[in-house]
């Protein structure tokens, strides 16, 4: 399975982005997805994840309220709605599909990652 990241940018503290992480195979609705993120000098740390059917999700306590995870299926992406970024949002983002289906907390677990895309908020 390749996942795909992309949507990153720049944008000024309190502006959103989205994130879409592509998958390349259609097995991807069987697992579980997350989004995680490492800023410079930091340990990479989940920000949300989703479960396979899209009716369960987890948010770090830094993120919730303000993100969004959602996925289709259909599609075979994953999206993750930023709203009222922060400055300390900064860092690169991933996408990454767990072994099992659940919306899991951390990153044990993860098989498969995308590439990173950057997310730079200014102040």
């Amino acid at each position: 399975v390749q996942l795909q990241a992309s949507g990153g940018g720049s944008v000024q503290a309190g502006g959103s982005l989205r994130l879409s992480c592509a998958a390349s195979r259609r097995t991807v609705s069987n697992n579980g997805m997350g989004w995680f993120r490492q800023a410079p000098g930091k340990e990479r740390e989940i920000v949300a994840s989703i479960n396979w059917r899209g009716g369960d999700t987890y948010y770090s306590d830094s993120v919730k309220g303000r993100f969004t995870i959602i996925r289709d299926n259909a599609k075979n992406t994953v999206y993750l709605q930023m709203n009222s970024l922060r400055p300390e949002d900064t860092a690169v983002y991933y996408c990454g599909q767990f072994r099992s289906p659940a919306a899991a907390t951390t990153l044990r677990g993860v098989h498969y990652w995308g590439q990173g895309t950057q997310v730079t908020v200014s102040s």
